[in-house]
């Protein structure tokens, strides 16, 4: 079975209101145990109760099934979790949820004792799987090439006209990417119409995305000659998920993990969390954690935890993304950051990590022996600078050089633990800046 396009998503809901209360949902939040293969979508939706509702989707017939007392039709789970699976973000499972074979054997025994449509605990039909991988990289290619085409027209028309343009525009051309299973793309479209007119340094923005942009594309369009874990960097960067399932079962790591640093988003319609770890070898790894509209994020783990958990990790270019594949238990924690480095050596790093993910903007770093400044008058510094976007007029200084910290980053705190004193942080570098997520002092760990 084709997957739907989010049109036909849309045109299943009862009502406006329930649609809307979907796209709230439509996060990979709060959604576990979520799969798909030929004929049903299933998954389930963790609610403001304790028990997460159970969704089930036949998408041939169609029908609808969620343990929620919504008496909608589809509710707004089961339309929720089929515009996940219309934009890509469900990949084929062989091994069915309980819930949902369940619900498909009642289906089938009602049906005049005919056949079980649900496909069994088998592998889905690899003739089929082909079938529908190559339909999808068809409406994948089609729609990088459409936005190679609206790149150009933006540029030629000029990055002030493309400021004038109304949130819309650029809504629309998400939209596109979206019916084109490029989700990650759409959502780099969309945040960039709202930073046009949002930040002071607009147009560097922009330039910066563009480029990004057209590097990614560029990458797509010759993704046969890339390597593995290059072509993983690229699926993360167009938005093909990958399965929990599938990397919880092939590359694990066990303990013990130190906590470095967690830091919280929220873009109003997604928050996230990520959690930085790194092994006793110098590995590091970033655990994602997502909540919607309305749920809430997983507690966050404690900088300077000694974690006794087993890490499996996500294909792909260091620092790569991991999972907890149990409940991590502290078993102690460290006061001093090891490993810390100079400013000039964290931007290098950096810098050599782009030669492989070239859109990859948000780097971690672990400064040693560094402090607080503001710009001296007349040096002609600031934070405002096409080099600096996103900055404040703090500045984070070592012997090397120094770095804007990023707007959102609380200077005071770090400056009251420090006493202006070389401290020891840990951080990202983002755009440009410096994000301080935990400061080590020796004999304790702060999260800033």
């Amino acid at each position: 079975m084709a997957r739907w396009s989010p049109r036909q998503v849309s045109d299943a809901a009862p009502d406006a209101s329930s649609l809307t209360a979907a796209r709230r949902l439509a996060t990979p939040g709060p959604w576990r145990e979520t799969g798909c293969n030929e004929v049903l979508v299933w998954g389930q939706c963790q609610g403001s109760g304790k028990t997460p509702y159970q969704v089930s989707v036949d998408v041939v017939a169609p029908a609808y099934r969620c343990s929620c007392p919504s008496r909608k039709f589809p509710c707004k789970h089961a339309l929720a979790l089929l515009m996940l699976w219309a934009e890509g973000v469900l990949e084929d499972s062989g091994q069915m949820a309980g819930f949902a074979r369940e619900w498909a054997d009642q289906r089938a025994e009602r049906a005049s004792g005919g056949p079980a449509r649900h496909g069994g605990d088998t592998a889905p039909d690899p003739e089929a799987q082909a079938k529908r991988l190559a339909e999808r990289t068809a409406r994948m290619d089609a729609g990088v090439a459409d936005l190679r085409v609206w790149m150009g027209d933006l540029v030629r028309g000029g990055l002030a006209a493309a400021r004038t343009q109304p949130t819309s525009w650029w809504d629309q051309a998400a939209a596109r990417l979206v019916d084109a299973q490029l989700p990650a793309l759409a959502d780099r479209v969309r945040e960039a119409g709202s930073q046009v007119h949002a930040r002071p340094d607009w147009a560097d923005h922009l330039l910066t995305e563009l480029g990004r942009w057209w590097v990614i594309t560029s990458a797509w369009q010759r993704r046969e000659a890339l390597d593995p874990v290059e072509q993983a960097d690229l699926r993360v960067a167009v938005g093909w998920s990958q399965a929990s399932s599938e990397v919880r079962e092939v590359d694990q790591r066990p303990g013990p993990w130190t906590v470095l640093g967690a830091h919280r988003s929220d873009d109003g319609r997604l928050q996230q969390q990520r959690t930085w770890l790194r092994h006793d070898d110098g590995e590091l790894v970033v655990v994602l954690d997502f909540a919607g509209y309305g749920q809430s994020l997983a507690t966050p783990q404690l900088s300077g935890a000694r974690l006794d958990v087993t890490v499996a990790r996500y294909p792909g270019s260091a620092p790569r993304r991991g999972m907890f594949v149990d409940l991590p238990t502290a078993s102690g924690s460290v006061a001093t950051l090891t490993g810390g480095t100079t400013l000039a050596a964290a931007t290098e790093d950096a810098a050599r990590s782009l030669e492989t993910a070239p859109w990859r903007s948000r780097h971690p770093a672990a400064l040693a022996g560094v402090t607080l400044g503001r710009p001296s008058a007349g040096s002609g510094t600031s934070s405002r600078s096409p080099g600096t976007p996103g900055g404040s007029d703090w500045l984070v200084v070592d012997a090397t050089g120094s770095v804007p910290m990023t707007a959102d980053a609380d200077p005071w705190l770090l400056l009251a633990v420090s006493g202006a004193h070389e401290v020891d942080v840990f951080g990202e570098l983002d755009g440009g800046a410096f994000r301080p997520l935990s400061l080590w002092t020796g004999d304790a760990v702060v999260a800033l």
